[in-house]
């Protein structure tokens, strides 16, 4: 598979080379105690999913994700920090995607809006099954990090 592809430049019409680049995204995981809002998803690919979208042009990732949480369920973010990157090409089926997955507190009450149908928190211990995307690698991810920072915890 080409990385590269010909198209015909806007001004002269010459082939010039286009670069067929992943796409950034970011994803939240939006803690309230032991629980994380999901969003059920209005557009394919349908399911449950961590709330997050597409990085703007000239917007940071810790924007996006603020944006993204405030558009899809009206929770604003505080303490923001980063749990990682997933870069799987196949991770999404629209298209290649690099997520940068950040984990917040939320602020105010779930309201489902953008390309959310639903907004709900749910009990680490009780997800939905349909989870999009790689969302329950990411999810696995975040409980395993809960996990040592608890043993760390309970050692000192």
């Amino acid at each position: 598979m080409s990385t590269i592809e010909q198209v015909p430049c806007p001004h002269c019409q010459k082939s010039t080379p286009r670069y067929k680049n992943p796409v950034p995204t970011v994803d939240v995981i939006i803690t309230r105690g032991e629980s994380i809002l999901l969003i059920k998803r209005k557009n394919p690919p349908y399911g449950w999913a961590l709330p997050g979208g597409f990085v703007d042009y000239g917007e940071t990732l810790e924007a996006a994700a603020r944006r993204e949480a405030l558009e899809e369920t009206g929770i604003t973010l505080g303490n923001l920090s980063l749990l990682g990157c997933y870069s799987d090409p196949k991770r999404d089926p629209r298209q290649h995607t690099i997520t940068t997955v950040f984990i917040a507190a939320g602020v105010g009450t779930p309201q489902a809006a953008d390309d959310a149908d639903d907004a709900v928190f749910f009990d680490l211990t009780a997800l939905p099954t349909e989870l999009c995307f790689d969302h329950g690698q990411i999810i696995a991810d975040y409980k395993k990090r809960i996990l040592r920072i608890n043993h760390a915890s309970l050692n000192r």
